[in-house]
């Protein structure tokens, strides 16, 4: 769905789907029976696992009565762990407070899709005819009145044995992957905000409230651990070897590449040990001055292993980066909106100097940075990460802390990264889309940051779903 290959990164936790098949007696009960097969099979076919009653356990493993209701939450409690959200499926009308009951008293917390299957206009009689259409009414309108927030299949009804539901479940996926991964999630702060970047500041509390947990540790408790480390060090030399075989070191000295391999290795050893999953990193310019290196191709390391890192501690920019790697399962990056494209009012440059994946790269290697080699030497600089970013469907994100509002925000969109031709330096591609100056001047008039999410797919739509269903966030969706 997302025309990307999963082949080269970490390998991913399977999907697991609790299904409620609802039943109203005085519809044909064969369709409640038939429409529980269609719906584990067409969960396999998207290479899914599902929790779901059998005929033993209540009539055709579907949920009419409130006794059933009872066994089908106790079932998804005893499975909770597992679940990453729940189907609720509508082979005919369905008992819409049995399906309302069963997700109250399971307690979860997690995505619910509602799917209705739909009617063939020659098989209307009382022996066929379903009336899933009206039932996914009353099904919604009972969970809405619980309090129990849900999402929707593209179409009303759809056949669970269709592409369209292929489709559908892939983008409910990636919606699960997003909403769960940022529950109870630990983010690491590695060093204070720059000083000349106020445009990152963020609210932890804002965050803890929306469960989000920040982890500080000073920058001089990082370089104080790297000063107490051997270069023979077994650790040292491990990360160095994976320096080498990620990215072409060439025209690096060899006293830089060391620096790197200790700081990679002390970073991570520290998320390790505080359990962080997701990282913030100061550099401008502490770490060039007081270092002697830039950070950026331990950054991009993570990165590109599905450990977003952002820059200038950033820490709303690496939120951002994780929410699209959930929904894709392949790396994002943060970039600068940085600069127009000549007179094209729907293109413009985005540029980072650079931590960028190399995911993101035609070719890449490693290099110094320029912007501020010239005021702390090029010696000090060594360890950007630089090419021209690939063409390809992109999505963006940005999230961001309302701290007079008391709210969490953000907004996505989709374009696409060009070949256009651009001679410059750092990590930089021309993205273009549609509409982008009225995107432009949304975040400018809400005051958004400089910094934006990008990720090789097309899943906007995952990421507003999650944050504004499930995550309880105020989004702007940029659509044409």
């Amino acid at each position: 769905m997302y025309g990307v290959s999963l082949g080269e990164f970490m390998s991913h936790k399977k999907i697991t789907m609790g299904v409620i098949i609802g039943n109203r007696g005085f519809f044909p009960d064969q369709l409640a029976k038939s429409g529980r097969e269609e719906m584990i099979q067409a969960l396999a076919k998207a290479g899914m696992d599902c929790v779901v009653l059998g005929p033993e356990e209540s009539k055709h493993g579907a949920v009419e009565t409130h006794e059933e209701a009872k066994r089908c939450a106790a079932l998804f409690q005893k499975n909770a762990e597992r679940l990453d959200g729940v189907i609720v499926s509508l082979p005919n009308f369905g008992d819409e407070r049995a399906i309302a009951d069963t997700l109250r008293l399971a307690r979860l917390g997690i995505p619910v899709l509602v799917q209705a299957t739909p009617d063939d206009a020659k098989k209307m009689t009382i022996a066929f005819r379903r009336d899933s259409f009206c039932g996914k009414m009353s099904a919604c309108n009972n969970l809405r009145q619980y309090g129990i927030p849900y999402s929707l299949t593209r179409l009303h009804t759809v056949s669970p044995d269709s592409e369209d539901f292929q489709n559908d479940l892939a983008w409910f996926a990636a919606v699960c992957r997003v909403a769960k991964g940022m529950h109870n999630l630990r983010v690491g702060s590695i060093g204070a905000r720059p000083a000349a970047f106020n445009t990152v500041r963020y609210s932890e509390k804002l965050l803890e409230a929306h469960g989000i947990s920040t982890e500080t540790v000073d920058l001089s408790e990082i370089l104080g651990r790297i000063a107490r480390l051997k270069d023979d060090h077994d650790g040292v030399q491990n990360k160095l070897a994976e320096i080498r075989k990620y990215v072409s070191t060439g025209a690096v000295p060899e006293s830089a590449l060391i620096k790197m391999a200790k700081l990679g290795y002390v970073i991570d050893d520290w998320m390790r040990s505080t359990d962080v999953k997701v990282s913030a990193v100061q550099c401008w310019t502490a770490m060039e001055e007081y270092f002697g290196v830039v950070p950026c191709t331990v950054m991009s390391m993570m990165s590109n292993n599905l450990l977003p890192a952002a820059c200038e501690v950033d820490v709303c920019g690496t939120l951002s980066m994780h929410a699209l790697a959930l929904a894709s399962e392949t790396p994002s990056a943060l970039l600068d909106w940085n600069n127009n494209y000549g007179d094209d009012p729907n293109k413009a440059v985005c540029f980072h100097c650079s931590n960028l994946p190399k995911h993101f790269f035609h070719d890449v290697r490693m290099d110094f940075q320029q912007i501020i080699a010239g005021t702390v030497g090029k010696e000090n600089t060594f360890g950007t990460v630089v090419g021209r970013v690939k063409s390809g469907a992109m999505s963006f994100a940005r999230f961001s802390t309302d701290d007079t509002a008391g709210v969490m925000r953000g907004y996505v969109g989709e374009g696409a990264f060009t070949d256009d031709a651009l001679n410059t330096f750092g990590g930089v591609g021309v993205v273009q889309i549609p509409e982008l100056q009225k995107l432009l001047h949304y975040i400018c008039e809400n005051g958004f940051e400089h910094h934006v999410a990008a990720n090789f797919s097309t899943t906007a739509a995952a990421v507003y779903e999650a944050a504004v269903r499930y995550l309880g966030w105020q989004m702007y969706w940029h659509q044409n």
